[in-house]
């Protein structure tokens, strides 16, 4: 098929790439400027600007997808496909391809539609997750689904591990899904309104980790905000000393002990892991303010972590 692929992140990559391996014509990329990243905001290309260079694809960038000169930049394109664009397609440009255009969204859909469906899915526990390809309209994340694949959540997956696998999982479904579309011998099925949920898009309050909760919860909240905004917590020693930690993994140790006035929420034990409003969480990696992502033994050891140590919420995100 003749495709204008629309995508701007990491998630895109492995479709656009998938979409040319397959021999399908890529008449142009488009994705949103390029902007400042990492830790000395220097201006980096956009990860689907960077791979169309790569792979000899005409690229475009802009603010405003909806301003296009829509007639030079679609040309005989039939399909327009989207994903991890980060601009919500309007009515004309929806209209201008024969075939509209198809989005491939991280998560299976009706369940969370939004920005955040794979987070949302880890935060909240849920057992598996997938990718979703459906028929663009003018609603939000909610138009004829084509075709979806489900694959399971590990118990120690971060949202950046998910990310990756999905993104992978949702270029092989575009390939399976394409052929369905050219040959025109069936349609997408309409989105049932039954378990449509939202997955709004994070924000650095969300990173706010609260101890009160069970010890599941916990590391799940800590999964699904890894890396960005990520878990953060206050570390307090029995001697006074405070510094802010992030908490990109952790796993459930214990799911019945409850906490004591002597061993509250956020406190250490003398095992080293952490007292929750129900059971207790081992921390496996954690990143110190102003450090890089370490093992949290190396962390402990060099503080002396014991009991009387504590995890407490940080008062500003």
């Amino acid at each position: 098929m003749r495709i204008v692929f629309f995508g701007t992140g990491e998630f895109a990559v492995p479709a656009l790439r998938a979409a040319q391996a397959a021999g399908h014509v890529i008449r142009a990329a488009v994705s949103q400027p390029d902007r400042p990243a990492g830790r000395g905001r220097a201006v980096r290309p956009t990860p689907v600007r960077a791979a169309a260079l790569e792979l000899g694809i005409p690229h475009i960038q802009t603010a405003d997808v909806n301003a296009l000169d829509l007639p030079a930049v679609l040309g005989d394109a039939e399909l327009g496909v989207v994903a991890a664009f980060g601009q919500k397609l309007g009515p004309a440009l929806l209209a201008a391809l024969p075939r509209g255009c198809i989005n491939i969204h991280g998560s299976l859909l009706p369940r969370y539609r939004g920005a955040a469906p794979y987070q949302w899915a880890l935060i909240n526990g849920d057992a598996e997750s997938g990718v979703t390809i459906f028929q663009l309209n003018e609603r939000w994340d909610a138009g004829a689904i084509w075709s979806r694949r489900a694959t399971s959540i590990r118990d120690d997956e971060t949202a950046d591990e998910l990310h990756d696998r999905l993104a992978v999982l949702g270029a092989g479904l575009l390939i399976d899904t394409l052929p369905l579309i050219a040959e025109g011998r069936t349609q997408p099925e309409p989105q049932p309104a039954a378990g449509a949920t939202r997955a709004p898009k994070l924000t650095k309050a969300d990173g706010i980790l609260d101890w009160s909760q069970p010890a599941r919860r916990v590391v799940r909240r800590i999964h699904g905000l890894w890396s960005w905004p990520a878990a953060a917590c206050l570390f307090r020693s029995r001697r006074g000393r405070e510094e802010r930690l992030l908490i990109a993994r952790a796993e459930v140790a214990d799911e019945n002990g409850a906490p004591t006035p002597e061993q509250p929420p956020g406190a250490f034990l003398a095992d080293g892991t952490v007292q929750t409003g129900l059971g207790r969480v081992r921390l496996r990696e954690v990143v110190p303010a102003g450090g890089k992502r370490m093992d949290f033994r190396a962390f402990a050891n060099g503080r002396r972590i014991a009991p009387g140590d504590r995890l407490l919420p940080v008062t500003e995100p």
